[in-house]
């Protein structure tokens, strides 16, 4: 990984007098300011970081998406999310880690009088997407969120929930403004910015890439807004390849290290084993990703009942690459943009031909793995596989697929889930018989810190229960 470093000037200390001790307690490895190229890098690193990670104390999706399973503590695979406080959780590290440090260093780029106004342009556009990415997660995380008075510290410490349709609406038309703002030709934080190294016609591709994804996930709610934005994703220009992937270099040593290697192998812990759920799903379907997603320590690949303490050694282990430290983080792929495509031809969202799109995407996804345009080929020559035949609606052959291919991903595995109820296997945990949610709940501390908000938006969203839905999970049956 690029790294960052500040250097922090010596300061010199006058002894013209006895009294004069103005500078002793400044540490000068811990400066009080920052330039905005650091919050750049370390909101990146802790973004991914975040996401990607299967800590059980604020990120649960691998298990709403029932692609993994736990050894011996179960209650997460149960859907208690109130013991660990996960949704208080989850909620402060993407409010304190992310969009704070999003703003301040927004308020930096603007205040700094010697960029000139292209750059400018250029850098707070990066840092907008970023900051709408993560808005969508919250709403798509809980549903109505503190939106229009927040980050305002302790100027306001008890902020409304702002509808979360609401929210969608304004991140639709915050983001036009971003794309607009990087149309200027300077590049913005070069080598500070992790993720594109400053390249704004990349960033450009993700903007358009992440509208086409608001769109298509929120088609059911709004259609004709819907078709507007997946139109004019497209022809601006979404991903093309792999390497436009919204992704993240982890490195191979602490602490810049991928989550997961964090919990599966620096913990020393043996807490978690592929589902049967995932396994059962892609064991008669020949897949060559297969090898990558599991391990080879049992003859055959065997999933963990999920829901259920299992013995860590009877069951197929989680592949080997999510074993290795600086295993990339990815948030949005070109895969799933190919499926978005389908997906946005089959809701009538856009012209096209969704099989298309659909091969591509699992050959994207294949290739992205380490398999050959050959493997892919064999693989959708399947009648198990193939657009036509796989499923009786474009629904189950493109969300099963899907849903394989966002592997290790489990956020975006559950929000599709959500959406096209595929894949149609998952099942209730026998301890607690709960269905999967659909939402986080709010912190166990909201209602008490802030009651009159907190009230107003559970009775807004039907309670704060994990039943509740975010406002575009419309169509979705469950399980």
């Amino acid at each position: 990984m690029k790294k960052i470093f500040l250097i922090a000037s010596l300061i010199g200390i006058s002894f013209t007098s006895c009294e004069d001790f103005e500078g002793w307690n400044v540490d000068d490895k811990n400066p009080s300011e920052v330039p905005a190229s650091y919050l750049l890098t370390s909101t990146q690193r802790d973004l991914f970081y975040r996401m990607s990670s299967p800590n059980v104390n604020y990120n649960i999706f691998k298990f709403f998406a029932q692609q993994w399973t736990e050894t011996q503590y179960t209650d997460e695979v149960n859907y208690d999310i109130s013991g660990r406080d996960i949704g208080g959780t989850f909620f402060l590290y993407m409010y304190r880690d992310v969009l704070i440090d999003l703003h301040a260093a927004k308020d930096l780029v603007n205040a700094d009088e010697f960029l000139d106004a292209s750059t400018k342009s250029a850098e707070l556009g990066v840092l907008e997407l970023m900051e709408i990415y993560t808005w969508t997660v919250l709403v798509d995380t809980y549903g109505d969120v503190p939106y229009s008075e927040a980050l305002m510290g302790v100027e306001n410490v008890t902020p409304v929930y702002d509808n979360d349709e609401d929210i969608y609406d304004d991140l639709f038309n915050r983001l036009d403004v971003a794309l607009a703002n990087l149309n200027a030709s300077a590049a913005s934080f070069g080598s500070a910015d992790l993720i594109y190294e400053g390249s704004t016609a990349n960033w450009k591709k993700f903007g358009n890439s992440l509208k086409l994804r608001m769109a298509v996930h929120t088609a059911d709610y709004d259609s004709a807004r819907s078709t507007t934005a997946a139109s004019a994703a497209v022809a601006a220009g979404v991903f093309t390849s792999n390497d436009d992937n919204f992704a993240f270099p982890f490195e191979s040593t602490s602490p810049n290290t991928n989550g997961i290697w964090v919990d599966l192998v620096e913990s020393g812990r043996n807490d978690y084993l592929v589902a049967d759920t995932f396994v059962d799903l892609v064991n008669p379907l020949n897949d060559p990703r297969a090898s990558v997603f599991f391990a080879d320590n049992k003859d055959s690949y065997i999933g963990a009942p999920y829901g259920v303490g299992s013995a860590y050694t009877d069951y197929t282990h989680i592949g080997d690459a999510f074993h290795e430290p600086n295993l990339e983080g990815v948030l949005l792929s070109y895969d799933e943009v190919q499926f978005l495509l389908a997906e946005a031809v089959e809701r009538g969202l856009i012209s096209g031909d969704a099989e298309t799109y659909y091969n591509e995407a699992i050959s994207a996804s294949i290739t992205y793995w380490g398999g050959s345009q050959a493997d892919a080929d064999t693989y959708l020559a399947q009648p198990s596989v193939a657009y036509t035949t796989a499923g009786s609606t474009w629904k189950e052959v493109i969300g099963n697929q899907k849903y394989i291919a966002l592997y290790g991903r489990g956020f975006e595995a559950w929000t599709t889930w959500r959406l096209l109820d595929y894949p149609n296997t998952f099942t209730r945990p026998p301890i607690s018989l709960e269905a999967v949610p659909r939402r986080y709940t709010y912190g166990n501390d909201d209602q008490d810190l802030n009651p009159d908000n907190y009230a107003a938006a559970s009775a807004a969203m039907g309670g704060d229960e994990k039943s509740s839905r975010v406002f575009w999970d419309i169509n979705g049956v469950g399980n």
